[in-house]
């Protein structure tokens, strides 16, 4: 693992900070500083929505991808220096984040030459945004327990069933959604990846109202909803092995960027107990300790990660990476509600919108829960990396 940086990394950081300065500090951006993270995507989505165009103007969407589609061949290095710079600066949250990070590379990895044509330009551009339909009420990490039905009809595929905890479905141009086109065999083998319009007939949004008031999650309802055949991702019935590409896409180079967003976090934490006299408590103070020691644990195994990654190998500590930080993020989540104090759990006045630390407290709760629950990561752990056999 190299820690340090090339000259010609460092002088792409320096474009990237002075970039993201001087663009943040104008006037139809500046207000987004710090806002549309977890907990507060519902916020300012018109100038987050114009923020994702201006950064594709400028080249900062798709930067791994190969010029020939758009990107700009960023090595890996530079993709995480990138997502660091823009946690650094506290740029608002990525609206485009699902089709950018999540589909881009998918297509890429196993699209068709028109997919790519079709679908990525509009991405890099910062027009289409989109959302991932693969959980369901009965297949939530359970992901080969998919109900949800593609049938074909003709030149298309006619779509039956629900997605929930879709993230961005109510604002999205379109979902990549895991279906069954196949009843017989192994619940693995009957699966299609298709990629499905949103705004169409037979195709309803329902947001879920959570604890903290907010709706940023759905519930997706498709009743007959259409696709054309050309839609789906590698083979049909082979959609099992490209839902997998997907997801370990996610865990990607945004990954160091959202440790810094962490750190950004505790910061403002110690800013609050040392304003308060509570970093002479010391109970506190070793809460503060094992939090700073939590996370750079967290990044200097990230890093071994992306450096192996960089190789082409995937290591058995990748697998610990989601249950590590979501358990991590749950417990600084506690730490800010108790330096409130009985007053943290007051709500200050109208508008009685939450405050900063309740929103991380009410939000953090879902870390262990979504992108694989920590029961889920556990088996991954124990299967894989430690090659126990599986449970009854």
């Amino acid at each position: 693992m190299n820690l340090h940086y090339t000259p010609a990394e460092e002088a792409f950081r320096a474009e990237v900070r002075d970039f993201l300065e001087t663009s943040l500090a104008r006037p139809e951006f500046s207000p987004l500083r710090g806002r549309g993270g977890p907990g507060d995507e519902h916020t300012c989505f018109e100038p987050r929505q114009a923020w994702e165009q201006f950064l594709g103007a400028a080249g900062y969407i798709g930067l791994g991808w190969p010029a020939a589609y758009g990107g700009r061949d960023a090595t890996l290095v530079e993709q995480v220096i990138f997502h660091e710079e823009y946690a650094r600066a506290k740029a608002p949250g990525r609206l485009g984040h699902i089709g950018e990070m999540l589909l881009g590379p998918t297509l890429l990895a196993f699209g068709t030459e028109a997919q790519k044509q079709q679908f990525l330009p509009p991405i890099k551009r910062g027009e289409a945004l989109w959302c991932q339909g693969y959980s369901e009420p009965e297949a939530g990490s359970d992901l080969a327990n998919v109900r949800t039905v593609a049938v074909r009809d003709g030149d298309a595929w006619v779509i039956t069933g629900q997605k929930t905890w879709t993230s961005h479905g109510q604002w999205a141009d379109a979902c990549f959604v895991l279906c069954r086109t196949r009843t017989d065999g192994p619940k693995h083998a009957g699966l299609s990846y298709i990629l499905v319009p949103m705004r169409q007939p037979g195709i309803e949004v329902r947001p879920i109202k959570q604890m903290t008031g907010t709706s940023e999650f759905n519930e997706v309802f498709f009743d007959g909803a259409r696709a054309p055949l050309e839609n789906v991702v590698g083979e049909v019935d082979g959609g099992w092995k490209v839902a997998m590409g997907t997801l370990a896409f996610e865990r990607g180079a945004s990954t160091l960027g959202q440790q810094l967003s962490f750190e950004n976090e505790l910061k403002r934490l110690i800013e609050v107990a040392k304003a308060r006299g509570l970093h002479h408590d010391p109970v506190l103070r070793d809460r503060i300790t094992q939090a700073w020691m939590g996370l750079e644990v967290m990044r200097l195994n990230t890093l071994r990660m992306l450096t192996a990654l960089n190789r082409g190998v995937l290591v058995k500590e990748a697998l610990i990476s989601k249950l590590y930080w979501s358990n991590w993020h749950r417990d600084l989540g506690k730490l800010a509600m108790d330096l409130g104090g009985l007053g943290g759990e007051v709500l200050a006045g109208a508008p009685y919108e939450l405050d900063e630390f309740q929103r991380l407290f009410l939000f953090s709760r879902a870390d262990t829960i979504y992108a694989g629950t920590n029961e889920i990561q556990r088996n991954l752990i124990a299967q894989r990396a430690l090659e126990l056999p599986k449970g009854p």
